[in-house]
């Protein structure tokens, strides 16, 4: 098959390799389709947490849907022909020799595990069969979906709290509508550029900040004197999190979603009041990823949630290496899919 590779100096290629090997609990699928996220970009620029140097080259790709094509021989949870989320391809010193894996989804196959296994795997309860009148290239956008729902849970927002949404991409996005959704109507977005305002308040912002041209905390105390909730880090700065001491309210909270580049931080809270928190939710358990599913199939059901109006690029396969660049160049403004 053929896969997508960083090699250690971060070049992206194309790359001829084995099929993934799988156990009698195991499905291999043929991909479909692999969203391309964040995560993809800190793992090009071999900053992403866990993944040093001697991991290098790796398999990328984590958004993926497939369909199942050989089953093992003890699989009772998957079909022939199902079409499911997040199949990965794990490293394999004898099958895949000299190759790590950024979990491996951008591959023409993958592989998925039987929920139902003795002792499954944590990510067998997130790798959902897909209804059948769901787009399954458009599907891949289901994994951010899921990952952003289960983060709202974990950082326990509720609707009658006030919330900070700082970088308004795809993710920001996302999470500015699900927090609509769920109720939250006391919701800012800031960012710098003026499209992706305008798409925050059609997503349920009830305020904008575009954080170039205005002064972010004191646009944010003009609104809410005594400060806000939570301020959430959609966009994955650590500088954020200093930025978001002078916006919370007493025992208010920074909420910061993903893996930064670097693994340590200085915290000045000179500008905070003296209880705060910051919280970290930097990979969502895939247990409560799974959990999340069925909410956000009523929401897609009921028209309140479009996935299309997420997703801004569709590219093909053979077109990888370019998508990524221009992924890696900020020119995809919202989700960007790769087909198969």
């Amino acid at each position: 098959m053929k896969t997508l590779v960083v090699a250690k100096d971060g070049a992206i290629s194309i790359q001829e390799v084995n099929k993934p090997r799988y156990n009698e609990y195991q499905a291999l699928v043929k991909t479909i389709a692999c969203g391309m996220c964040g995560t993809d970009v800190k793992l090009c620029h071999r900053t992403f947490k866990g993944f040093p140097e001697s991991m290098y080259p790796i398999m990328l790709g984590h958004e993926g849907v497939g369909e199942v094509v050989e089953l093992g021989a003890k699989v009772t949870s998957f079909k022939i022909g199902d079409k499911v989320l997040l199949p990965f391809v794990d490293p394999d010193p004898e099958n895949l020799p000299g190759l790590g894996s950024g979990w491996g989804a951008m591959s023409e196959y993958a592989v998925v595990c039987d929920p139902a296994a003795p002792n499954a795997p944590d990510c067998a309860f997130a790798q959902t069969v897909l209804d059948d009148d769901i787009d399954p290239v458009d599907a891949a956008m289901i994994v951010t979906f899921r990952e952003v729902l289960s983060c709202i849970r974990y950082f326990g927002i509720k609707p009658s709290d006030s919330v900070v949404v700082i970088g308004c991409g795809p993710v920001g996005q996302t999470y500015i509508k699900f927090l609509s959704l769920v109720g939250v109507t006391n919701l800012i977005a800031c960012d710098i550029i003026p499209e992706k305002l305008e798409q925050a308040r059609a997503n349920g912002a009830t305020h904008t900040i575009n954080s170039k041209a205005q002064d972010v905390q004191a646009e944010v105390r003009r609104i809410y004197s005594e400060g806000v909730d939570f301020v959430l880090d959609a966009a994955g700065f650590p500088a954020i999190v200093n930025q978001g001491m002078g916006l919370i309210k007493d025992r208010g909270a920074v909420l910061c979603y993903g893996v930064p580049e670097k693994e340590e931080i200085t915290i000045d809270f000179s500008k905070a009041d003296y209880n705060w928190r910051v919280i970290y939710q930097q990979m969502p358990r895939k247990r409560e990823e799974g959990a999340a599913h069925a909410q956000v199939m009523e929401w897609i059901r009921s028209g309140q949630l479009n996935i299309k109006d997420f997703i801004s690029d569709y590219f093909d396969f053979k077109d990888a290496v370019e998508a990524y660049e221009k992924l890696l160049s900020r020119k995809i403004m919202k989700k960007g899919i790769i087909r198969f």
